[in-house]
């Protein structure tokens, strides 16, 4: 499992998981509302903290900064 989220995509995820979360829980939404928010928002959270999403691995994208080779 390597690194696929990076660059600016990993703390918008966060902070969007964070948020997502956030509305989940004080915001008042129907029961489906509520459950839809909270479980987006982890898994925003969780693929930002993380640095991988299985779906982008599945679609072929990878915002990580590409890792230096060896020095010669």
């Amino acid at each position: 499992m390597g690194c696929n989220v990076g660059g600016i995509e990993r703390p918008i995820r966060i902070v969007v998981g964070i948020l997502l979360i956030g509305i989940g829980a004080v915001a008042g939404l129907p029961a489906v509302g509520t459950g839809i928010a909270l479980t987006l928002g982890a898994v925003a959270l969780v693929t930002g903290v993380i640095d991988y999403c299985p779906l982008s691995t599945l679609f072929g994208i990878n915002t990580c900064a590409a890792t230096p080779g060896p020095k010669k």
